[in-house]
């Protein structure tokens, strides 16, 4: 009976001190000393640290709240792969402070915007979402090409986070706006893991093909259903061109077969127009030939 009296279990306080230790020791051990190792820091080998221009860009984000809308986080999953591109990694949050993954997608995805659309596009869709997207309820920014860059603010962040810059990377900002500043940060999102696109089409199996659909009515009307979705609001509302890309007449006349324009539309364009194989059937890409063929015919007949 007295062994009981005498055990830790039998005072309360002894025993909560201890067991207070046990936590704080286990805890130190398992969260706090891994976080000083240089394993836990992963960094990709061609990720860069911001320049002060991407830095403003990438405050105004944060302060703009648009991490409450768009994520900048591509799950392992293979409808988010197959939509955004590839997963994401913990090597390229190396230089995230905070990080800005999000966490509700009102908007789609941003973590592979990187190089996926031209500076032009940005703009253009900056100032007015609605003209590529009728149904977005993303704001207007056009106020932001009025808009200087807090340069003193930039600098101090350039500091406290240790990036590299020259006095002429500063004074280069003075010449610059709040829209450049978004448009050079959406360039860079993601840009350092390399762009895969895991159901690209093969050129070589269609660059000369012949399309299946070739003068069939059905399929052009099908086409510009495509077209109205996805492709006006950088080529025009009828094919006539803007200033983010060239217009439809001109395009066509550079394809020698129908297979080009295939492979080109699924695969995409770097820079200038993204893959639309993720996100159309290879007969929805036949269907759109078909179309910008037709819609090529009529403007060179109208000439």
């Amino acid at each position: 009976m007295s062994d009981n009296k005498n055990s830790i279990y039998s005072k309360s306080v002894v025993f909560t001190v201890v067991v207070a230790v046990a936590v704080i020791i286990g805890s130190v051990i398992t969260a706090f000393v891994p976080l000083a190792m240089k394993d836990m820091h992963p960094k990709l080998d061609n990720l860069k640290p911001y320049t002060a221009l991407q830095l403003a860009g990438r405050d105004l984000y944060q302060k703009e709240g648009c991490f409450n809308c768009h994520t900048q986080t591509v799950r392992p999953l293979k409808a988010d792969v197959l939509r955004y591109g590839e997963y994401s990694k913990a090597g390229e949050n190396y230089y995230e402070h905070p990080f800005l993954w999000g966490s509700k997608r009102t908007g789609p995805d941003l973590a592979r915007i990187g190089g996926k659309y031209s500076d032009q596009w940005h703009i253009d869709h900056f100032n007015n979402p609605q003209a590529f997207y009728p149904l977005s309820n993303m704001p207007k920014y056009d106020w932001l090409a009025s808009k200087p860059i807090d340069i003193e603010q930039t600098k101090r962040g350039m500091d406290v986070l240790g990036f590299p810059y020259t006095q002429e990377d500063i004074e280069a900002l003075k010449s610059r706006t709040q829209l450049d500043a978004m448009v050079a940060y959406m360039q860079v999102v993601g840009s350092a893991v390399e762009r895969k696109n895991y159901v690209a089409v093969l050129p070589e199996d269609y660059e000369n093909a012949q399309n299946p659909f070739k003068d069939d009515a059905a399929s052009a009307e099908k086409g510009r259903v495509l077209y109205e979705a996805n492709c006006f609001f950088c080529h025009g509302v009828n094919g006539e061109g803007t200033n983010i890309a060239s217009g439809i007449t001109d395009l066509v006349d550079e394809y020698t077969s129908d297979g080009q324009i295939f492979v080109d539309v699924a695969n995409g364009l770097p820079g200038m127009m993204p893959e639309h194989i993720n996100i159309m059937t290879k007969n929805d890409i036949w269907d759109l030939v078909s179309y910008c063929r037709m819609l090529a015919a009529k403007q060179q007949a109208s000439n």
